[in-house]
């Protein structure tokens, strides 16, 4: 991927002045979104992974119509957008895509956005301070969304046992499973530092890879990309399964079609996630190594679900195949410190003088040396 020039915002009066990028899904919009520009979003309760997608890229300011944390859950998103030093002017309201277009050049003045020195929405400006104040307010209504899930989860359940719990008609795969390691990627919290984290994994076990919708775009750039479950970008080598739910509907299956795409449909009422841990289980995978997978409920709160069945019942199915590798980046960072390098000098010392001891000819090459400069000191101090 071609890194993105830098856009620079400037300063104008009082004001920072930038080129605007406008789109109302966010995950759309950082394709575009250079770094110094202006991110015009309608996303309510940024999420975490929408949250660092916008951080990598760096925009100068981050323009919200909708409210980027309403409380309902303690989303932190903003508390990390705005922690890196961006910030976000939030609640300008939808009008603000009718007045602006793409590309267009703004003027941030406090909470008030500009356009040719006139004002065109305003908002306010999200703080620290109130980020806080609203996660811990937004604390207390998690045993409320805690009750809300089992109630879905169990009429989930209810509804749709036969499928979960029993026989699972899977769509036919030329990729081979069995006997051999899957590496699943899920777009999901620090997803991408963990899939590099397991370069060595990777490179050693050689496992197949599965990229679940935006997980597939670290396995494209790494180029290791061999099974691929979604409508997004396509490699050559890739199968496709797209996901249909229960009802018929199968949402990536439009456009595929429209590309002139070969393809396979997978009916599952579980998530895209779901189904890509079960066909590698049921294919018959010695290992399912998963990044960026979701099971917190603040994660599902972040994903808009209203029930986990299917995950948890997944995740109860495969049982020890599952390996999950989230957090893998965090839990050992490889750092060269400042003893290894002392251990490394000593080592190698003590590898030359048990050569020189051991080794007859380096012994005589030492000698000759020795040899030559006492000779060279006594006509020295001949010359003298």
């Amino acid at each position: 991927m071609k890194p993105k020039l830098k856009e620079a915002a400037v300063s104008e009066g009082s004001g920072l002045v930038a080129v605007s990028r406008l789109d109302k899904r966010t995950k759309n919009l950082v394709k575009r979104l250079n770094p110094g520009e202006i991110a015009v979003i309608d996303h309510a309760d940024i999420d975490r992974v929408s949250a660092e997608s916008l951080i990598e890229i760096g925009p100068s300011c981050i323009v919200n119509a909708s409210s980027s944390m309403t409380g309902r859950y303690p989303n932190l998103g903003p508390l990390t957008i705005v922690a890196s030093g961006i910030t976000i002017i939030d609640e300008v309201g939808e009008a603000v895509f009718e007045c602006l277009r793409e590309g267009q050049r703004l003027e941030i003045r406090g909470a008030s956005i500009l356009s040719s020195g006139v004002e065109v929405a305003r908002g306010r400006i999200l703080t620290l301070e109130e980020i806080e104040r609203r996660i811990d307010e937004s604390k207390s209504r998690m045993g409320r969304h805690l009750g809300d899930f089992v109630a879905n989860t169990l009429a989930l359940l209810e509804s749709e046992k036969e499928i979960l719990l029993e026989s699972v008609d899977l769509p036919y795969l030329e990729t081979v499973f069995k006997g051999r390691h899957a590496l699943i990627v899920v777009r999901g919290h620090d997803y991408k530092k963990d899939f590099v984290a397991l370069r060595s994994y990777i490179r050693e076990v050689r496992p197949l890879m599965v990229g679940v919708d935006g997980g597939a775009d670290a396995l494209v750039e790494a180029g290791g990309l061999r099974v691929y479950r979604s409508a997004g970008l396509l490699a050559g080598t890739a199968e496709i399964v797209v996901h249909g739910y229960a009802d018929g509907r199968a949402p990536g299956k439009v456009r595929l079609d429209d590309m002139g795409v070969d393809y396979k449909i997978f009916h599952y009422p579980g998530t895209s996630e779901d189904i890509a841990m079960l066909i590698a289980y049921e294919k018959g995978a010695e290992m399912i190594a998963l990044v960026g997978g979701h099971y917190t409920l603040i994660e599902f709160l972040d994903k808009d679900r209203k029930g986990m069945a299917s995950t948890f019942l997944t995740r109860l199915r495969i049982g020890a195949t599952l390996v999950d590798a989230k957090g893998v980046s965090e839990l050992y960072h490889a750092r060269v410190k400042g003893w290894h390098l002392t251990l490394m000098a000593i080592a190698a010392l003590v590898t030359i003088v048990i050569i020189v001891i051991f080794s007859e000819p380096v012994r005589q090459f030492i000698t000759v040396l020795a040899m030559r400069f006492q000779v060279w000191l006594m006509k020295l101090q001949n010359l003298i």
